[in-house]
């Protein structure tokens, strides 16, 4: 299968920086099973934020509670656990780290359906992020030794593809599923012949994101499996040109010390994490805003918007990863300037989209706007490996992703959610409700309110989100800032050279 043997110790003999690991057929086929299980990861990972008006109105949320649940636990645990696995995929069989992750976080994400309260699914969203911890790190790094460093920038955006393809499947399973009645699903089961294996089930009690969960979980355990059976585990550093292999896999210490003096890495892991506050607050918030805003039920918000947006930020995921190819002969910094670019341009297409009446010109805006937003999503993995040696590869990549977890996904969600109810309590004194209506009263929906306060409430929430996520994606602006920083340096401190 290999174009090139490798020593008892693992490492290149021969000119594996000229041709990659394996065969082209076969890297392409690990390439795009890395990239299937970085969809399946994002999948899991998404659709809490696409069901979340129902998950909302089931526990009565605020929107700062329901971005407390979509953020913080899940980035906490997903960084405590990021660097810890990644140093054991570091050392230890990748490709089995990887598969018992996967196992994980899909048995997680199905029991999110069983949750009976707000306890209990925050309690399993934890569980989700302790198994994803160990999808990216690993995957880097055994991308990283199948293809040689002139490829990579294209393979990583390939890789990477799976954010936003992850996004669409999400929106086209799980809107759908969310929008069916118990009922019927139950009745559906019964007509394939598997009513009678959950007979005791009271179907016309179970809300539609709950067989989302459960079956959008599930067959992660499956894909697990065929991960374990069909990639095999490449030798480190057989990629990387002579000279550049190391069998002794690098600590976090060191991996500090390497990085300590590579400001490249810094001012890009900082620009990353305010791409990612921004991105996922806006992911966590998107169906609502457009239930909110524009009338639609969850299917049709997932359906319409949710999956063809995700689609277009694919394209820039994919574009992004390309351009930077092409232009990289010409300016080396191109994998830095490139996401800044993009960053500056979707700004002032984010804000149009919000305020704009029209669907049409909300879908065409938004879309512009995801697709220049996710130009940069390769270039972070290509700069967090890019400016270490291969024995530090996984490790970079975990502590990039601990700083992007905790500031993009920590904060992010909760960032919004706080001020859409900020913004949202402007509206309704402006209203003359204040002291009389809240965000909390308003979830609760109680009709004994009347019908002029349960309007003034519709609209406040809706203008309050408004006004939340159009501040947010403001931070844009100093991201691309911190990409164009780290251009500045990219050259001096890269060592992944090319071949």
């Amino acid at each position: 299968m290999t174009d090139v043997t490798a020593d008892a110790g693992g490492t290149a003999t021969s000119q594996g920086h000229l041709t990659g690991y394996g065969t082209k057929r076969y890297r392409n086929y690990v390439l795009m099973m890395l990239m299937v299980v970085y969809t399946l990861n994002f999948i899991d990972r998404t659709l809490l934020a696409v069901v979340a008006e129902p998950v909302i109105q089931t526990f009565a949320l605020t929107d700062t509670q329901w971005g407390l649940l979509a953020g913080p636990p899940f980035a906490l645990f997903y960084a405590a656990m990021g660097l810890p696995i990644a140093m054991w995929a570091d050392r230890s069989n990748r490709i089995k780290i990887m598969t018992a992750c996967i196992i994980l976080w899909s048995v997680m994400t199905a029991l999110c359906g069983l949750a009976t309260g707000f306890i209990m699914i925050l309690l399993f969203r934890i569980g989700v992020a302790v198994g994803e911890a160990g999808c990216t790190p690993p995957a880097n790094s055994v991308i990283g030794d199948y293809f040689k460093p002139n490829s990579r920038a294209t393979a990583l955006g390939i890789y990477s593809m799976g954010v936003t393809l992850g996004g669409v499947l999400a929106n086209l399973f799980g809107g759908p599923i969310a929008k069916m009645e118990g009922a019927a699903f139950g009745a559906w089961l019964g007509n394939i012949g598997l009513g009678g294996l959950f007979g005791a089930i009271d179907w016309a009690n179970v809300e539609g994101w709950r067989i989302a969960f459960v079956l959008v979980g599930l067959p992660g355990v499956l894909l697990a499996l065929v991960v374990l059976k069909t990639i095999k585990e490449p030798p480190r550093g057989y990629s990387d040109p002579p000279g550049k292999q190391e069998v002794e896999k690098a600590g976090v210490m060191e991996t500090f010390r390497e990085l300590s003096g590579k400001p490249t890495f810094w001012w890009m892991a900082t620009g990353a994490a305010l791409v990612a506050f921004v991105g996922y607050g806006l992911v966590s918030f998107q169906a609502p805003f457009l239930q909110r805003e524009h009338g639609l039920d969850v299917s049709e918000a997932a359906v319409r918007y949710g999956a063809p947006l995700s689609a277009l930020a694919a394209v820039g995921t994919f574009l992004g990863g390309w351009l930077t190819e092409k232009m990289t002969p010409r300016s080396m910094t191109a994998v830095a300037w490139i996401p800044a670019i993009g960053l500056l341009i979707a700004v002032p297409l984010y804000v149009g989209a919000f305020f704009a009446q029209n669907l049409v010109t909300v879908f065409v805006l938004w879309g512009g706007a995801a697709m220049a937003h996710y130009a940069y999503l390769g270039a972070q993995y290509n700069i967090g490996q890019g400016v270490v040696s291969n024995r530090s590869r996984a490790t970079a990549i975990a502590i990039l992703l601990i700083i992007v977890s905790i500031v993009g996904n920590g904060i992010g969600p909760y960032f919004v959610g706080f001020f859409s109810d900020f913004f949202m309590n402007r509206e309704l004194a402006a209203f003359g409700a204040v002291g009389e209506l809240t965000p909390a009263i308003c979830k609760a929906a109680d009709p004994s309110l009347g019908a002029d306060a349960l309007a003034a409430c519709k609209v406040a929430s809706s203008q309050g989100l408004k006004f939340a996520i159009s501040l947010t994606v403001c931070w844009f602006l100093i991201a691309a800032g911190c990409f164009l920083m780290s251009a500045r340096t990219l050259r001096r401190d890269f060592v992944a050279t090319e071949a």
